[in-house]
């Protein structure tokens, strides 16, 4: 009999528990819909007042003011140059969850035509204003719910995702600065916005467990010939000709000594040389990257590269300096975090509205560095309209869809309220 009764209550509290969820998600989905028109009132302001890597005063200024108003009282300044921390501390035990918002934009003169375009000749042509009013609101939703949080949110706004000074991105930065520590986090969570991934559409959210976006390197290879007169090139040693050598070689390294199982990009967007269509010159420069997903295919991709530059230089009698900058390791999503953030996302939208990412992106970002530190997951709000609005990251018309803002902060905060 006691056994039965003892079935009985464990069942009402799983019950309770279950109930107690989709009340939340319920609740979380109606505040987060009614505050839109603020979260595109703050997603308008950073859209038309971008700034560039880690110089970012008036971005860090608006976000203080903006936490400020929300009333969260731990804000910590001038992270990283200007990367802005706050802490948000629930009334019930538990662990610390931390929620990462990139800030800085592109060196894109913006041709969207909109009324709070910016005319600085920079431009959000990422979805950072969006990611970064998306924070706010979930900061928002928090502060409403604290009495129900369990444990701390740590809120990080950062700096340079779009690129480093002297080699180190904000990412980096921001974790030399302590960011992940005082208090220890014990996982995170981000979001990114636009047409990145297929798989999910406006109004949806899109998740994957595992590899989601490339490793990535540049590539900067000089190649150091002797000049000479275009009628006579026998008196030379001629660098164009090594690089376009070179060009072709290096094809070989992804189709015929990489695993094909191995995904790899080696791209070569940039060549220079010469100075007159009549003079050899002394020099030809290539530039490019290359994306990858494994570290034995990251080894491999960048020694066989670097071998061959040097290699074919050497043999047409020249030689090569070749350089390449690591940058950012790939985004590995760890599964546990990734299926709380499904959970979440389900709450909330549905089933029907939350979709895995069937493939990952050879896009590349520094988000990476903090799962290499603590677990987590990066998942995907998709802003697109459908139309012929939609265009590409990076592109000077790009733009998002503002009618699905309250989606980021409200997924980012049902995941906060629920992962423990």
């Amino acid at each position: 009999m006691r056994t039965k009764f003892t079935r009985i209550i464990l069942l009402l509290v799983v019950l309770c528990f279950c109930f107690t969820s989709i009340s939340y998600a319920f609740d979380v989905k109606e505040r987060a819909q009614a505050m839109n028109g603020k979260l595109i009132e703050w997603r308008r302001h950073l859209h038309a007042n971008p700034e560039l890597l880690f110089d970012l005063p008036q971005t860090e200024a608006f976000i203080v003011q903006k936490l400020k108003e929300i009333g969260v009282e731990k804000i910590q300044q001038g992270v990283a140059k200007h990367g802005v921390v706050a802490i948000i501390e629930g009334k019930k035990p538990g662990k610390v969850l931390a929620i990462r918002a990139d800030m800085d934009a592109l060196k894109i003169v913006e041709d969207t035509g909109l009324p709070f375009a910016s005319t600085n000749g920079l431009m959000h042509a990422c979805g950072h204003d969006v990611h970064m009013s998306g924070l706010l609101g979930a900061a928002e939703l928090l502060m409403h719910y604290r009495d129900d949080l369990q444990g701390t949110v740590k809120l990080i706004f950062q700096p340079s995702e779009e690129g480093g000074v002297d080699g180190i991105g904000g990412a980096q930065a921001m974790i030399e600065e302590g960011v992940l520590e005082n208090p220890k986090v014990d996982a995170i969570i981000g979001l990114h916005s636009g047409n990145l991934w297929k798989g999910a559409v406006a109004g949806e959210i899109g998740y994957r467990p595992g590899a989601l976006m490339a490793a990535v390197e540049w590539i900067n290879v000089t190649f150091h010939g002797q000049g000479a007169h275009g009628a006579t090139p026998h008196l030379s040693i001629d660098p164009i000709v090594m690089a376009c050598q070179a060009i072709t070689m290096i094809q070989s390294i992804i189709s015929r000594e990489l695993n094909p199982l191995d995904p790899a990009v080696l791209s070569v967007c940039m060549i220079n040389g010469g100075t007159a269509p009549n003079v050899i010159p002394l020099n030809c420069s290539i530039r490019g990257t290359i994306r990858t997903f494994s570290p034995e295919g990251r080894k491999l991709v960048v020694d066989r590269f670097t071998q061959i530059c040097q290699e074919v230089a050497h043999a047409m009698r020249g030689s090569a300096t070749v350089e390449i900058e690591q940058g950012a390791p790939p985004v590995i999503n760890e599964r546990t975090i990734t299926d709380k953030l499904q959970a979440a996302a389900t709450e909330l939208l549905g089933a029907d509205h939350v979709h895995e990412i069937p493939e990952p992106s050879m896009t590349g970002e520094d988000y990476s560095y903090y799962l290499e530190k603590v677990p987590g997951t990066f998942f995907f709000l998709p802003t697109t309209f459908g139309t012929e609005r939609d265009f590409p990251h990076h592109h000077p018309k790009f733009d998002s869809n503002e009618d699905v803002l309250w989606i980021g902060a409200a997924t980012l905060a049902q995941f906060a309220l629920t992962w423990q």
